[in-house]
């Protein structure tokens, strides 16, 4: 069944958020929303998310669902500020209590972080099933890139978040702690194997020298032309290839502030004595 997807991108961090619709009941769902974040002056804003909450409100959607694809490390989420202003449950995979042991260590937030993944509304198993008006959002578990990777089937289209780029893109770094390219190998090949003609809709596009940045594709498409999952790519090159890129890739620059946020499921940590939330910047230690 086709769905109304509208897209939202952020050219800060090159990622895109979309308002997901059933066009009959006027449900939606919101996936992957940003807060921007001046790393300067530790300064936060809305305008991103408020842009998506006056689309939302000028179409009379009911949000039911804020989603995350995993724990970002390029941008903070803005589903705090968008369930504050349009309602919906915020929800994420459910291994994202292995990202929260992970990074409680890291980051050292002690015995009082819960590492249970209570800071969301929803936590999702794998082929979980999510009503959205008259649709169903299926959640495809596609670990690779974090361990708590997922991603969204709803009617015609899916959305990878970072798991699978846009063709010319290909595919998302794999050497973050819990990270591993086999994983993520047979997570796209599942993925690949969904109708031809399903639309998918990526988490993150930068644009090339030859186009603007682009954020949907096909299943077909994918499978003909990835430059790193075609159909003709076998596990050992892509193992291959993916560690050799990421041995060459720097941290992205929002990854130690985003972190600390979306672990908490983008709230602030608690403010200490001054009134002022502070976010830990640790030496020497990923």
């Amino acid at each position: 069944m086709p769905v109304d997807v509208t897209p939202f991108y952020d050219d800060a961090t090159g990622t895109i958020t979309y308002v997901v619709a059933d066009p009959s009941t006027r449900h939606c769902a919101i996936i992957d929303p940003v807060l921007d974040y001046d790393a300067s002056s530790g300064r936060t804003a809305a305008r991103g998310a408020d842009t998506v909450a006056q689309f939302v409100g000028k179409q009379d959607y009911t949000v039911d669902w804020i989603l995350e694809t995993h724990v970002h490390a390029d941008h903070m989420t803005g589903a705090c500020h968008l369930q504050a202003e349009l309602g919906g449950q915020r929800g994420i995979g459910a291994e994202i209590v292995a990202v929260q042991r992970t990074f409680a260590e890291v980051f050292n937030l002690g015995p009082d972080f819960p590492t249970d993944g209570s800071q969301f509304d929803r936590l999702f198993e794998d082929g979980a099933k999510l009503p959205l008006g008259d649709l169903t959002v299926k959640v495809l578990h596609s670990p690779g890139h974090t361990p708590a990777c997922v991603c969204y089937q709803i009617g015609d289209a899916v959305f990878t978040g970072d798991t699978v780029f846009m063709p010319d893109f290909g595919t998302a770094r794999c050497d973050f702690p819990g990270g591993d390219a086999r994983t993520l190998f047979h997570s796209i090949r599942r993925i690949l194997a969904l109708p031809p003609e399903t639309r998918v809709f990526v988490g993150h596009d930068y644009g090339t020298k030859d186009r603007s940045p682009a954020w949907e594709t096909t299943i077909a498409a994918e499978r003909d032309s990835s430059v790193h999952m075609r159909d003709t790519v076998t596990e050992e090159d892509f193992v291959t290839m993916r560690e050799a890129r990421d041995a060459e890739l720097d941290f992205p620059k929002l990854i130690l502030p985003s972190i600390q946020v979306n672990l908490r499921g983008g709230k602030f940590p608690d403010p200490e004595s001054n009134g002022v939330s502070y976010l830990k910047i640790p030496l020497n230690a990923l």
